[in-house]
């Protein structure tokens, strides 16, 4: 049982710990302290839904249904394009670009783009319900230890992410910072979304 929690836990970290959507603004949040607790507490419950439904054999199901898989690369691509060039415009805009100067948003519009980000994102879907679905199904009766494992890489990730930004806010009080970091999300964000609506 530990060693399938075990291989849940490197599985889903390994997944998981890369620039994407979902991190780039956990980590954008967390320097900012602004809606960590919440925006923690949405990542990592959304991943434990996923990943159960994975382990539960959804992941089969989903997979047979490539069109619903491609409405959700369409609705996500779209998303993915609108926040990188929103983080484009950021970088042009130095005076928006300091820890302590960057307008705070509302709490329910940091909710409303953390769920957009995680549940339009059709990369949350492949590694969390397909890939460790599909791992998981390979450890039998031990495959809702592993999911627990997988779970538990999420909650850590996502915490530390969050809680752990806030040791960059020296480094960030600067408007380069920003900006480069501005820059290296939208990049990011462009080129997930096109490659997504490009299929």
């Amino acid at each position: 049982m530990l060693l399938a929690m075990v291989a849940g836990f490197g599985t889903g970290l390994s997944l998981i710990v890369a620039i994407g959507a979902q991190n780039a603004f956990v980590l954008r949040q967390g320097i900012r302290r602004h809606a960590v607790p919440v925006v923690v507490v949405i990542c990592a419950a959304s991943d434990a839904v996923l990943i159960a439904l994975g382990v539960a054999g959804v992941g089969s199901v989903v997979h047979a249904q490539p069109v619903a898989l491609r409405i959700v690369g369409l609705a996500g691509g779209t998303f993915l394009v609108c926040y990188g060039v929103l983080a484009l415009r950021r970088v042009f805009r130095p005076a928006a670009l300091s820890a302590d100067g960057v307008p705070v948003e509302s709490t329910r519009r940091a909710v409303l783009t953390c769920l957009t980000m995680t549940w339009l994102n059709p990369h949350v879907y492949l590694d969390t319900v397909l890939l460790v679905g599909s791992v998981a199904a390979t450890h039998g009766a031990l495959r809702w230890d592993f999911g627990l494992g997988a779970v538990l890489a999420s909650v850590c990730w996502f915490a530390a992410l969050g809680f752990g930004a806030r040791l960059l806010r020296g480094v960030f009080a600067r408007p380069s910072a920003w900006r480069v970091l501005d820059g290296l999300v939208a990049a990011t964000m462009i080129t997930l979304g096109v490659t997504l609506l490009t299929g």
